[in-house]
């Protein structure tokens, strides 16, 4: 897996969006966040623009990632918030430029349509807060972020959480959005978990729509060779009115119950304040014991 160059001070750092619209006023904070770490931010043609939800239409939003993509001046992509859309872009963008001069590719949420497909072009990509919420978050986030981007490995240790399935594993990180991979099942994007460790987290969905999306994922084989699952939020679950019985951990371990991977909960990724860098492709160390739950790159 071939990793981007670490960024450095004065580097052109482009924010575009591929999804829903965003304005310059929302990602002032986040402008001023990278001009604080001595980058350079180079606003995109997408952010301001409005075609019903989506900033601007699927070429305009097209143009503009394709735009930052092959501008060798610019050392990374960070997308400024997600939505929808991304997937109505992704097969009409040329990555050729990119695989010759790869850059870091940034966000979370939708954007795993992106992390996703690079995945498969074997470049490493950021999963991480975007201009929309960075500002929101932890300093703790933002600071991992940071180093991230300029080459520090972030390790992390989290807390115990009793529903963990214990154990050790070695893997390539991949995963992001619940909701996107198994939008992505079957196609060309839709990533291959044999020998990998999988991340998954989302926002305000149905319960039995965890289940049907996780159902979908076993039929798909994403755990059949998988070395390990990062559960990270789940946040704002819904239910119906007859109840589906089970929260969205419980569901998990329900649909995993025949696989003998580790599985850590609580991980600090995803619709949260605390959602921490993770650099996807790169190949790390899970350990998920009775005490804590240590992430560590190799």
């Amino acid at each position: 897996m071939l990793k981007p160059d670490s960024l450095q001070k004065g580097d052109k750092i482009a924010i575009v969006a591929t999804a829903r619209k965003i304005t310059q006023k929302e990602i002032d904070e986040a402008t001023n966040i990278l001009k604080n770490w001595g980058l350079h931010p180079v606003v995109g043609t997408t952010i301001g623009l409005e075609n019903n939800q989506f900033a601007g239409t699927d070429e305009e939003r097209r143009l503009d990632f394709q735009k930052m993509l092959d501008d060798t001046e610019i050392k990374a992509i960070w997308c400024a918030r997600g939505g929808y859309g991304t997937v109505r872009i992704i097969d009409q963008l040329d990555f050729s430029d990119f695989i010759k001069h790869p850059k870091w590719i940034i966000g979370y949420s939708d954007i795993t349509v992106l992390h996703s497909h690079i995945h498969n072009l074997g470049i490493a990509t950021v999963h991480a807060a975007m201009p929309i919420d960075i500002h929101k978050g932890t300093e703790a986030s933002r600071q991992s972020l940071y180093n991230t981007l300029f080459g520090a490995k972030e390790n992390y240790t989290i807390n115990y959480n009793q529903k963990n399935k214990l154990g050790n594993c070695k893997g390539k990180l991949i995963g992001g959005n619940l909701s996107i991979l198994y939008a992505l099942c079957g196609s060309k994007s839709s990533v291959d978990c044999r020998g990998k460790i999988l991340c998954i987290e989302d926002l305000d969905e149905y319960l039995y729509h965890i289940d049907r999306m996780l159902q979908n994922l076993k039929r798909n084989g994403y755990f059949d060779e998988l070395s390990g699952l990062i559960v990270g939020g789940m946040t704002k679950m819904h239910d119906n009115n007859v109840l589906f019985g089970k929260n969205a951990e419980e569901i998990i371990l329900d649909v995993v119950k025949g696989y003998d991977f580790p599985v850590a909960f609580d991980f600090p990724m995803g619709h949260i304040e605390d959602n921490r860098a993770l650099v996807l492709g790169a190949e790390v160390l899970l350990n998920v014991s009775d005490d804590v739950t240590t992430l560590k790159y190799s």
